[in-house]
């Protein structure tokens, strides 16, 4: 769990966190940077932050609510995550996840 409560860049990663703790599931939000590729003089040309980071599982949780256009360049970024990183493990959560999870375990009513 989490020292100090971040600032979800959504709604949706704060659902997840709160179900996350509700199971007393260790998380750390957004903790590394992942550089998928790099120029000719090594600076980073393109990175991936996933949402959360599981360290009991060893997993990392992405969370999407975006436009369809917006979820392709996500699983283009996992799929290079995963050729660049490949003993790094992505979870990616969809919105009928989190509403699904939500439903389920209404966690809109439990904050």
């Amino acid at each position: 769990m989490s020292a100090t409560t971040p600032i979800f860049a959504h709604q949706s990663e704060r659902d997840v966190a709160m179900l996350l703790e509700s199971y007393g599931v260790r998380w750390e939000y957004e903790p590394t940077t992942f550089v998928l590729d790099t120029d000719d003089d090594g600076r980073p040309l393109s990175a991936f932050t996933p949402d959360f980071y599981l360290p009991d599982f060893d997993t990392y949780i992405e969370v999407t609510t975006m436009r369809q256009s917006l979820i392709t360049a996500k699983h283009r970024k996992i799929r290079r995550l995963g050729e660049v990183h490949p003993d790094v493990r992505v979870k990616l959560l969809y919105r009928r996840d989190i509403q699904q999870l939500d439903a389920k375990y209404r966690l809109a009513d439990a904050a």
